[in-house]
């Protein structure tokens, strides 16, 4: 078990911290994942079952967060968390992809950081494959647009 959440720790909090952009939340999700993990009685055929199965629970935890009564009623206090942010090579990348659409964000989140292909993106988040493609497409331009100007203003 530890070294299960040795692998997929840093992904599962990723994949979370994606979703609700708030790093307590990314936390308890991550937890909460791992539990349903140690509660299951699933057989995993494979580590890229496993690794499949966690991002979908986490996913799934994650809009169930973003959905309740208690977090749509409370203030976030993720304006502040930039203190305790993790350092990344190119921090406006990672800025500007945090700031797109939760649609887009995921998907580019699982095809660059965690080197899914659109196929396996699609069966994760149970889009069609060319939704996935669509949201990839538009994302890219988005970013290419804002990064565009960020660096036109420096």
């Amino acid at each position: 078990m530890h070294e299960i959440i040795a692998r997929y720790q840093d992904m599962v909090y990723r994949i979370a911290f994606t979703y609700c952009k708030n790093y307590s939340d990314a936390e308890d999700i991550t937890q909460e994942v791992f539990l349903r993990y140690l509660k299951t009685d699933k057989e995993f055929n494979d580590d890229e079952h496993l690794k499949a199965w966690l991002i979908r629970v986490t996913v799934n935890a994650a809009k169930n967060l973003l959905r309740s009564a208690w977090f749509r009623k409370t203030d976030s206090i993720s304006e502040h968390e930039d203190l305790c942010e993790p350092e990344h090579e190119h921090p406006e990348v990672y800025h500007e992809v945090m700031a797109l659409a939760e649609r887009y964000r995921s998907v580019v989140m699982l095809y660059y950081f965690e080197d899914y292909s659109v196929k396996e993106i699609a069966e994760i988040l149970r889009r069609s494959e060319t939704a996935v493609q669509t949201q990839l497409q538009r994302a890219r331009a988005i970013l290419k647009e804002k990064l565009k100007e960020d660096w036109q203003n420096e």
